[in-house]
């Protein structure tokens, strides 16, 4: 089984909603999150496909868990667009789907992938990611 958490890559990640002004900074304190590019979630499939083990659980995600709000920081300046403003998690206006989303931090080890899998991640944090989807 493969499990993973903030998904990104052509047509999917945090440009759009920077573009069009719906991208918000909100900030908790200590919240972290895993991502991966679906570039390395194709290449850990393959991996796991050549090389399975039975009842195997992998971790796919990058080397660099990240605050949300460093995430869309970033893809404005890549953008040359203005960073939105921080809004406190306990001031922001936010459906309860969108609260459950801050329920708790998503910080994943990617460890067994690099050793049992041989996985060498093409796009090792986000800022490398998301730099590769302007290209």
């Amino acid at each position: 089984m493969v499990t993973w958490d903030c998904i990104y890559g052509p047509g999917r990640g945090p440009f759009s909603k920077v573009r069009n002004g719906t991208a918000r900074r909100i900030i908790k304190k200590g919240q972290l999150f895993s991502r991966i590019h679906v570039d390395d979630i194709a290449q850990t499939l393959l991996a796991s496909i050549k090389s399975p083990r039975k009842g195997a659980i992998y971790n796919v995600c990058d080397d660099n868990p990240a605050p949300p709000e460093d995430v869309i920081a970033y893809a404005a300046e890549l953008l040359g667009m203005p960073v939105p403003e921080a809004i406190d998690f306990d001031k922001a206006d936010m459906s309860p789907m969108a609260k459950s989303f801050y329920a708790e931090n998503k910080k994943v080890s990617n460890e067994l992938i690099k050793k049992e899998l041989g996985i060498k991640l093409k796009f090792p944090d986000y800022k490398t990611g998301l730099r590769s989807l302007l290209l």
